[in-house]
């Protein structure tokens, strides 16, 4: 009973977070336009883009405020104090240092680096190498203490590279190093790649799933990657180093 009863607490907690999560959807599709006109022709609000996001959002904050409800409804004032007080308690630190909460900090990290900071800015089989190839070695190792270590390395890259577009360094080196962001990732899965390694060259197991995050990090963008760009003609979202070469191959342009 007890267990369930904290269970329930913890409700209160993440159904909230989930409904802020919904109202920051929410806000973000209201920036989208409703009506608008193209070429002379109005748009009505119902093709509108901005409906998509508003219902997911809208739906996420019901379901959040819903999950807060009936969590309420079980713990009751008392239980919902306790939770205010956990929140400003010591064990909030430590609950955040668990293993469990740590994984969801590198997913955060891993998603969010490559949403907004590499696809827009890298060249698209670089990023989706560099993130499959961290993601893998992360979570299929399956050992807390690596994922740290390789989150670690993780977070200096990519400070590295924020570091190099921030100062408009791609731009400054066009002439004399053309696609310099392309081989800096390149450079920054290399070193990943190898210090990864020598967290696990020790371990028969852990080698064995090493060489298959390889295969994978590199197959997978190399498969897909080209059906869509050369089969079903649809642009990388950053076409650089690596699309230049495919080109060149594809089309023979030597």
């Amino acid at each position: 009973m007890m267990e369930k009863d904290k269970l329930r607490k913890a409700d209160i907690f993440s159904g909230s977070v989930i409904m802020l999560f919904g109202l920051w959807i929410i806000s973000q599709a209201l920036d989208m336009p409703m009506k608008d006109s193209w070429g002379g022709v109005q748009n009505v609000w119902y093709v509108s883009p901005a409906l998509f996001p508003l219902f997911v959002g809208a739906m996420i904050t019901l379901l959040g405020a819903t999950l807060v409800r009936k969590a309420f409804k079980i713990v009751g004032r008392q239980g919902f104090r306790d939770v205010i007080q956990w929140l400003g308690s010591s064990d909030l630190a430590r609950y955040l240092k668990t293993p469990a909460v740590f994984r969801f900090y590198a997913m955060v990290v891993l998603f969010f680096s490559f949403v907004f900071l590499n696809i827009p800015r890298i060249d698209f089989f670089l990023c989706a190498i560099l993130f499959l190839i961290v993601f893998i070695t992360m979570f299929y190792f399956d050992d807390d203490a690596l994922l740290k270590k390789m989150l670690y390395v993780y977070l200096v890259g990519t400070a590295v590279l924020i570091v190099f577009f921030a100062l408009g360094l791609p731009r400054a080196l066009e002439t004399t190093l053309p696609y310099a962001g392309d081989w800096l990732t390149l450079a920054f899965i290399v070193t990943y790649a190898i210090y990864a390694w020598t967290l696990i060259r020790s371990v028969p197991a852990l080698r064995k799933k090493y060489r298959t995050a390889l295969i994978l990090a590199v197959l997978a963008p190399f498969t897909i990657g080209p059906i869509f760009k050369y089969f079903l003609l649809v642009p990388m979202p950053m076409e650089g180093m690596v699309v230049a070469v495919l080109d060149a191959l594809w089309y023979w342009d030597f």
